[in-house]
């Protein structure tokens, strides 16, 4: 199939009133049981290359590996750089294949923030790469707290830069491991009566998967990123297999079932979120 930007994606989620699955990648076997679970839901997915994953595993790895899942997948697949804050992160994520990129320049004065983000875009768009900003500040359990984002910043943002997609923040927290009813539609609906973009919500796992399914259809979230939820699965998955073989000591053999484990979770993600 052939790979797609993430404004694509975004565009048919709108078309058809639902969203995709922006997936945490964070070693080959995530990224092979995302791949496959968007061919058994028949619906496309965004693979995400955030922080930690480019720090244990360099550009020139990831990008390679993403699109070769994505030229074997049978449905279409962004591969997406997540969190980047800098200019030199975005155009090395674009020379080594990426067709989407995500400047977070979410802790920077909005000004600035601007800026930082419509440089991104120079580059990006000539290229026919995607790219997703943020406004206000999505916060992390047991971490930095949220900062809402307000509508006026959000219609000046969008605006001002020329970005693809809005991640926004309206109750929603990364990192969550259970989830919970924090999402502020009033906030919501506010942005979306000044902005037109399609919009993103950073966080995905601690948001019910009702919600998100609700969030989809009756409102402007095209993307959802959802990490902590499907770790939560191959967490289990090596406990699992340690417990049931002690002695292993095998890479292979202990991370093999984490693919089907990731899988399954990934699918059930896939199919809310998709039409249906």
């Amino acid at each position: 199939m052939t790979i797609a930007t993430l404004r694509q994606l975004l565009d048919a989620a709108t078309a058809g009133h639902h969203a995709v699955a922006g997936l945490v990648v964070l070693g080959w076997e995530d990224a092979l049981a995302f791949a496959e679970a968007a061919d058994e839901a028949g619906q496309p997915i965004v693979l995400q290359a955030g922080p930690g994953s480019r720090r244990h595993t360099p550009l020139a790895v990831l990008g390679p590996m993403f699109r070769h899942l994505a030229e074997q997948a049978r449905v279409p697949v962004a591969c997406h750089i997540d969190h980047a804050t800098t200019l030199e992160e975005c155009r090395a994520g674009i020379d080594h294949g990426f067709t989407s990129v995500m400047i977070d320049g979410s802790a920077l004065p909005l000004d600035e923030n601007i800026a930082l983000t419509r440089s991104v875009v120079e580059v990006a768009a000539p290229a026919g790469v995607s790219v997703e900003g943020e406004v206000g500040f999505v916060g992390y359990a047991g971490g930095r707290a949220s900062a809402f984002t307000t509508p006026a910043d959000a219609a000046r943002f969008a605006a001002e830069t020329g970005v693809d997609a809005l991640a926004i923040s309206v109750g929603n927290v990364h990192l969550q491991t259970e989830t919970s009813d924090g999402i502020d539609l009033d906030a919501l609906g506010a942005i979306e009566a000044v902005t037109t973009l399609p919009l993103v919500l950073h966080g995905g796992s601690g948001i019910d998967p009702a919600v998100r399914r609700m969030l989809s259809r009756q409102h402007r979230v095209k993307k959802f990123n959802v990490g902590t939820e499907i770790r939560q699965a191959f967490g289990a998955s090596v406990r699992a297999t340690l417990a049931r073989h002690p002695h292993s000591f095998d890479r292979l053999e202990i991370l093999r079932p984490t693919i089907a484990a990731q899988r399954e979770a990934a699918l059930r993600v896939i199919r809310n979120l998709g039409p249906g």
